[in-house]
């Protein structure tokens, strides 16, 4: 369970050798983007000489403005390097107003090819379909769902959710109107599982729990689910792997969004009581749990605090993102020399009420 201090040492090494890689590729003008090099000239230090580590990048940065990324033009974020070619465009959020956009060519395969080594053969037969119950549309999620089942030698099914749409039906209190909507997307599912030959499923856990309401998913061929989405408090975790899915379904939880990437969970084991730990696809993306009213700062392992997230490839460079996630932070587990994130909820979740939906 415990990592070596060499591990976690190396880790820290290769961190800091990314970060130094890629400050000088975001801001280095022949590889960079409009955006870096213009706000460059407005810091008040030359990033590709003062920021060589993580801790330099910690101090140097304030934290990312994420509305920028609805602000200004998807042109503004192709490093030079990428010119001319073709983007995705991925949104993210975009329940009221426009909508925040990353644009991308390659990111999200890596961030799945990666993934797929880590979820086990018996659970998802290489070969057997999946289906996808969830958002698609200008969401990343549907291209790299799709894109991690044909890397395992897999097609895959789809069934649309909007949830922009299941949030504003919820916000303004027509719960009919987001029951009827959940059942308008969950029955389609369940025809496609009595009538396909389906082996893995991605969805989240409330659709996940509408669906075995409906038909048994281990009769139906179901063998592994890969989950992400709404909050997984250790109770609801129980009742997922228990009762939902019987003990004999591959669960594998997911934290992950368009500016990260996909954050893996361990395998639950006895002592964890439930309660799933992620860790971050270091050094690609970083996930630091700080203390809200003093962001610089980690907060204690096994305390509550604010998630950060930092991504670091050649297609994305954002510092210091506060997400509106809160989380505990865990020490390094193998097979990873890093801390982890438990128990992700929506920022300030024991203090308001937080609309989530079913995603």
């Amino acid at each position: 369970m415990s990592v070596d201090a060499s591990k976690i040492q190396a880790a820290q090494a290769e961190l800091d050798a990314r970060v130094a890689e890629m400050i000088e590729w975001h801001f280095n003008p022949q590889t960079g983007c409009p955006f870096w090099l213009n706000w460059a000239k407005g810091a008040g230090f030359d990033p590709r000489k003062e920021v060589k580590t993580f801790a330099d990048l910690i101090a140097k940065f304030p934290h990312f403005k994420d509305e920028s990324l609805r602000d200004e033009q998807p042109e503004v974020w192709v490093p030079a390097q990428f010119k001319g070619k073709p983007f995705n465009i991925f949104e993210t959020g975009g329940t009221t107003g426009m909508p925040k956009q990353r644009i991308g060519w390659n990111d999200y395969k890596v961030d799945y090819e990666e993934f797929s080594g880590k979820i086990s053969d018996d659970h998802f037969p290489r070969g057997g379909a999946w289906m996808m119950v969830g958002p698609t549309g200008p969401r990343r999620l549907r291209l790299a769902i799709e894109h991690l089942a044909n890397f395992r030698g897999s097609s895959c099914y789809f069934v649309d959710l909007d949830p922009r749409f299941v949030k504003k039906v919820i916000s303004n209190k027509q719960f009919d109107i987001a029951r009827q909507y959940m059942d308008h997307v969950v029955d389609q599912a369940v025809t496609l599982l009595k009538n396909r030959k389906i082996t893995g499923l991605f969805t989240t856990p409330k659709l996940l729990e509408a669906l075995a309401e409906k038909v048994d998913l281990h009769d139906a061929g179901v063998r592994g689910v890969f989950c992400g989405g709404t909050t997984m408090a250790p109770q609801y975790t129980r009742f997922i792997v228990e009762e939902v899915l019987e003990g004999r379904i591959g669960f594998y939880p997911t934290y992950g969004n368009t500016l990260m990437g996909l954050a893996a969970s361990v395998p639950l084991t006895k002592e964890d009581n439930f309660s799933i730990t992620y860790y971050a696809p270091q050094p690609r993306a970083i996930l630091r749990v700080v203390n809200p009213d003093k962001t610089t700062d980690l907060v204690d392992f096994d305390q509550w605090g604010r998630v950060e997230l930092t991504t670091l490839t050649k297609e994305f460079f954002m510092p210091r993102f506060l997400e509106r996630d809160e989380a505990i932070r865990r020490k390094p587990r193998a097979p990873y020399a890093w801390d982890g994130v438990a128990e992700v909820r929506p920022f300030g979740a024991m203090q308001k009420n937080i609309v989530e939906g079913v995603y």
